[in-house]
């Protein structure tokens, strides 16, 4: 997965923390205003669910100029902001129950969520259920779910050099809005960092079935220095950086795709 998805969509909080100090307060009070109808899915798949709300507009002359730190990843984390409370799904509909576009607007994104279910839940809950990687003519390649603390050793796959392929996640939401849902994957070769992916997944209402996210078509480099064993990173986290999966594992890139068994 050393040449995955580079497209990087931000976040509104990632929108915000990169305004100045004044246009950064304005903005958070819009967000706060608004919802977190993010909606970043895009085109990609959203098979087994939908993806809910819409991109949310931040006020134009948000500029950038806010310093950002790196994690131990390289990944640029905003400066944080206050957005305010977090409220439950129930409370969120109360609060505006009075203004009828707002409160349709709220009742679009959230769709047919059975409020009896999601309770007074604050913190959404999101469970990665899958990984696969597909390549057409080959069986997908799954990542072992859940990771068990052998599997770090060895080499979980290998995937033939110059070979398009997909990711594909399935993932369940509950308890509340995750806002910024997004993937992450960082690779390395001999120590040194290689790659860095980001994949923004969007926003989604907790629901009982679970969502599946595909992305666009990839290949995976091809030649002599391409050749050999990986290590690599991936995360799933949301807007608030809360980390909802992390593996560590190896693979490699090789001539020809290993023999079937």
């Amino acid at each position: 997965m050393s040449s995955a998805v580079e497209a990087i969509s931000c976040s509104k909080v990632a929108d915000i923390a990169a305004a100045g100090p004044a246009e950064a307060k304005e903005c958070a009070a819009a967000v706060a205003e608004h919802g977190n109808g993010n909606g970043g899915a895009g085109d990609a798949a959203a098979t087994n669910g939908k993806k809910c709300g819409g991109d949310v507009a931040a006020p134009p002359h948000c500029g950038k100029g806010v310093e950002e730190e790196e994690d131990e990843d390289g990944e640029k984390v905003p400066e944080h902001i206050d957005l305010g409370p977090i409220l439950s799904i129930k409370d969120q509909l109360e609060k505006d129950k009075d203004d009828e576009s707002l409160r349709r607007w709220k009742e679009q994104l959230l769709g047919s969520v059975d409020l009896n279910s999601v309770g007074e839940t604050l913190e959404p809950d999101v469970k990665i259920m899958s990984l696969s990687i597909q390549s057409p003519g080959r069986p997908d390649i799954f990542l072992p779910l859940p990771v068990e603390p052998s599997s770090g050793k060895g080499v979980w796959f290998t995937l033939k050099e110059g070979s398009p392929y997909k990711l594909k996640f399935t993932f369940s939401v509950s308890n509340n809005i995750v806002s910024g849902l997004r993937y992450t994957n960082t690779v390395w070769k001999t120590g040194i960092k290689v790659d860095s992916t980001k994949e923004m997944l969007g926003t989604f209402s907790p629901q009982p079935e679970p969502y599946a996210y595909v992305t666009p078509e990839e290949t995976t480099p091809s030649g002599m220095f391409a050749r050999g064993s990986y290590s690599a990173k991936t995360k799933f986290l949301d807007d608030d950086r809360k980390c909802y999966l992390q593996i560590n594992y190896t693979f490699d890139i090789r001539r020809e795709w290993p023999s079937s068994s």
